[in-house]
């Protein structure tokens, strides 16, 4: 199986849940904004998302500085 994930080929074993993703990937419980498919998702719909074949995922890391 395999997705788009920030505009690069990314191979997963199946499909996985958009939390257990994050967490795979080092963003687990970080302030990150997530678009699937072009969709924005709210972060409490992160563990309930499926990500399947073919999905699109763009991940977008927030940073506080001044």
């Amino acid at each position: 199986m395999k997705i788009q994930l920030n505009g690069h080929p990314h191979p997963l074993e199946s499909a996985i849940m958009l939390g257990d993703l994050l967490e795979s990937i080092g963003f687990g419980g970080k302030p990150v904004v997530v678009e699937l498919n072009e969709q924005a998702v709210f972060p409490r719909d992160y563990p309930s998302i499926l990500i399947q074949d073919g999905a699109r995922v763009e991940i977008v890391t927030l940073a506080a500085g001044g």
